[in-house]
C-alpha cells in the first residue's frame, strides 16, 4: 500500500524523523486555518500518488493565509496524470541550502534490504542512477541486524555526505530504519532530505510503501487506505479475503495458485489475439481451498464486472481435489442463481480430475463448458468473450 505524502510525513514524525509543521486539508477553508496556525510562508502540495506534481501546478507557495486558501482552491480538483486531487498538504516552507536523497527498500532481485543515498537529491533517483551512478551509494542491509549508528555511518560515508551534516544524517538514517522495520515497509524514501540555511537537516518529502502481507500486525494501517479511489471490485474482493486485481479485459479469470493464474493470463492473452485482441479481465487466485462459498464469492466479484463477457475457471487439483472444486462450482452457480448470466469455461486437472469432470457433466449447467486442456479452454473463453 502506497501512502500519500502527508501520511508518510505523519509516520516520519511518529518515529522522530525531523519534519516541518503541517497538516492536510480537503477544503480551501481548512488550508487557510492550517496556514494561520503555522504562520509565515507555507507550501501547498497536491496529495496524489504520482510524480510530476510541481510541473502540473500541484505545488505552490503561499505567503499569506489568504494566498494559502487561494492556492488550495487552485489545486483541489486538479487532474495530475489521471489522479484527481482531493487533499492538499499545507506545510511550513523552508529555504534550501542543499538537497540530498535517502531511502531503504526491499531488493527483490538480491533477496535483501538495500539502503540508497546520494548528496545529489531533489531530482528523480532514476536519473541519478543513469547519469551519475557513482553518485548513488547502494549498501545492502542484513535484515537480522538492521541499521544501528555504525551501519548508518557506513551508508552516510559511502554517499560522501558533507562533514557539517554527517551526524544529523546518521541519526536520521537510524530513525528512517525504525520506520522501515517497525511499520513493515518495503520502501521508505526521502527526496529531498534537505539542509536549511541554518544547517538543520529535514525530511521535506517522503514516500512510504507498506507491506500489506504484514497488515495483521498493524490494524492501525487500515485507516491509511485510500478507500475513495479504490476500485470497487477490488474493495469488494478484499472484504471477502480474495486475492483479486482488476485488469482491462473481457475474460474473467479464476485459478488456484498465483503461478497458475499468471500462466492463465498469458494463455488467454495469446488466444485472444485470434479474436480481435480479447484480454484477461482480472487476476483472481482462490488459493488452495475452492469451497462453494469461495467459488461463489469469486464468481460474484467477476460477474459484477460489466466488462467481463466470459469466465475461465482454471484449477489444478492438489490438496483440494477436482471433485471438491466441481462441487464448489455447481453449488456456487446455484447460490448465485439469476446473477450468474455469463458463460463459464472450466478446465480441471490433477487430483480426482475424472470425478470432477463427471460431476460437472451430470450437473449439465447451461452456462458451463468443460474443456480438457488449458490452451483449448483459453481459446474457447476468448471466443465466447468476442461473440
Amino acid at each position: 500500500m502506497d501512502l500519500f505524502e502527508y501520511q508518510a510525513r505523519d509516520m516520519f514524525a511518529a518515529h522522530d524523523v525531523p519534519v516541518l509543521p503541517g497538516g492536510v486539508a480537503e477544503t480551501p477553508e481548512q488550508a487557510e486555518a492550517i496556514a494561520r496556525e503555522i504562520g509565515g510562508t507555507v507550501v501547498v502540495k497536491a496529495q496524489v500518488k504520482t510524480g510530476g506534481r510541481g510541473k502540473a501546478g500541484g505545488v505552490k507557495l503561499a505567503e499569506t493565509v489568504e494566498d494559502a486558501k487561494a492556492r488550495a482552491q487552485d489545486i483541489l480538483g486538479l487532474d495530475i496524470k489521471g489522479h484527481i486531487t482531493h487533499r492538499v498538504l499545507v506545510a511550513q516552507a523552508s529555504d534550501i541550502a542543499a538537497e540530498y536523497y535517502f531511502s531503504y527498500l526491499l531488493d527483490r532481485s538480491n533477496r535483501t534490504f538495500l539502503a540508497m543515498a546520494s548528496v545529489e537529491g531533489g531530482m528523480e533517483i532514476e536519473e541519478i542512477a543513469v547519469s551519475k551512478p557513482e553518485a548513488l551509494a547502494r549498501i545492502p542491509i542484513d535484515a537480522t541486524v538492521g541499521v544501528d549508528a555504525a551501519k548508518a555511518a557506513e551508508i552516510v560515508d559511502a554517499a560522501n555526505f558533507p562533514a557539517d551534516v554527517r551526524d544529523q544524517v546518521i541519526a536520521i538514517a537510524v530513525q528512517l530504519w525504525d520506520v522501515f522495520a517497525k511499520e513493515d515497509a518495503t520502501l521508505v524514501e526521502v527526496n529531498p532530505l534537505a539542509k536549511d540555511p541554518s544547517g538543520k537537516v529535514l525530511a521535506l518529502d517522503g514516500k512510504v510503501t507498506l507491506d500489506e502481507n504484514a497488515g495483521f500486525r498493524h490494524p492501525e494501517h487500515e485507516a491509511l487506505e485510500d478507500a475513495a479511489s479504490a476500485d470497487p471490485l477490488e474493495a469488494a474482493a478484499k472484504a471477502k479475503g480474495l486475492n483479486y486485481v482488476k485488469l482491462e479485459g473481457e475474460v474473467g479469470i479464476i485459478g488456484n495458485g498465483a503461478g497458475l493464474v499468471m500462466s492463465t493470463l498469458d494463455v488467454v492473452a495469446y488466444a485472444g489475439e485470434e479474436f480481435g485482441g480479447v484480454r484477461p479481465a482480472n487476476f483472481l487466485d482462490i488459493g488452495g481451498g475452492a469451497s462453494a462459498q469461495v467459488m461463489a464469492d469469486g464468481l460474484g466479484i467477476i460477474l459484477g464486472d460489466p466488462a467481463v463477457k466470459s469466465v475461465f475457471v482454471n484449477v489444478f487439483g492438489g490438496i483440494t481435489a477436482c471433485d471438491a472444486v466441481a462441487d464448489g462450482i455447481v453449488s456456487a452457480l446455484a447460490m448465485l442463481g439469476d446473477d450468474a448470466t455469463k458463460p463459464l469455461v472450466v478446465r480441471l486437472d490433477g487430483n480426482n480430475v475424472d470425478e470432477g469432470r463427471r460431476i460437472l457433466a451430470e450437473a449439465a449447467h447451461p452456462l458451463v463448458t468443460v474443456v480438457d486442456t488449458m490452451d483449448g479452454a483459453a481459446r474457447r473463453a476468448a471466443e465466447l468473450a468476442s461473440a
